[in-house]
């Protein structure tokens, strides 16, 4: 933990370094989120989603080592529910996804590039008075080029192919895994790349055409054409979006209602880890 806090810092640090080369900040949020304390059982969120099956809750999970469980979080920071996976592990969940009334789990954090393998876990929303899901498609892959250190993942709601980007390529790297998925070994094949990285979150809008892609430091807002592949998008120019800095900010998500974003961060050194709402103007 104490590595990765301190890459972290050092990332931020050249982050921030090149903002002045930024394109303006996009207008379409307000510049000042609104902030609620979350209640203090949650304290390395990784990952979170606007619920669709329980309207009001956002889902959230925590990163390596962390139980095997989903939390359900009111608009107030009020943890209202623990919902467990069951027969799967939390070797390093980084990210995740609602698309197509199913929630996919990222186990894609790899710190110092050693793994052989990751693992996409897939299965529907559960409802709020769920106790533990049981039944998870695993889907396993590989790295066409080798191990990558990846915290954030993209699955296109049509063609329901994945996407996955790198946190410490420099430039972050675009990697795809076709749809159907394998029962087997999957590949993510290399399609594309950021003109910039550190990538540590995604988000996509319920109706899939805005999407965010989240660094330590800035979130990057992307436009998206009925007609246009997510890598394609991703080609694009983008737009920075407000964002108040965070500990170790690892998590955004649309509101489903198309009304804002929120973002969620690890408590780092922080007293307390904070919900922000960032309003559609």
């Amino acid at each position: 933990m104490l590595s990765k806090i301190i890459y972290n810092i050092v990332l931020t640090a050249a982050l921030i370094s090149c903002k002045k080369n930024e394109a303006k900040e996009t207008e379409l949020f307000d510049s000042i989120p609104t902030s609620v304390a979350v209640n203090p059982i949650i304290n390395e969120t990784s990952g979170i989603a606007d619920s669709k099956a329980n309207p009001g809750l956002l889902w959230a999970h925590e990163d390596s080592g962390a139980p095997t469980q989903l939390y359900l979080v009111k608009r107030d920071g009020t943890v209202t529910k623990r919902i467990y996976i069951k027969n799967v592990t939390n070797r390093d969940w980084e990210d995740m996804v609602l698309a197509n009334d199913e929630i996919y789990i990222g186990d894609i954090g790899d710190n110092n590039g050693v793994h052989s393998f990751c693992t996409i876990y897939k299965f529907t929303e559960p409802s709020a008075n769920t106790d533990t899901v049981y039944n998870v498609e695993r889907i396993l892959f590989q790295y066409s080029d080798g191990p990558r250190d990846t915290e954030g993942f993209l699955v296109d709601p049509i063609s329901k192919h994945i996407y996955i980007i790198t946190k410490r390529d420099n430039p972050s790297k675009i990697y795809k895994i076709l749809f159907p998925y394998s029962t087997g070994m999957n590949t993510a094949t290399a399609v594309g790349s950021l003109p910039y990285s550190g990538v540590v979150s995604t988000a996509m809008s319920r109706n899939g055409k805005e999407i965010i892609v989240k660094t330590y430091q800035g979130l990057f807002y992307y436009t998206r054409n009925s007609n246009e592949t997510i890598e394609q998008v991703l080609q694009k120019s983008y737009k920075p979006l407000p964002y108040q800095m965070e500990p170790q900010g690892e998590a955004v998500t649309f509101a489903n209602n198309g009304s804002g974003y929120f973002t969620l961060s690890e408590k780092g050194f922080a007293s307390s880890v904070n919900l922000y709402f960032y309003k559609r103007k």
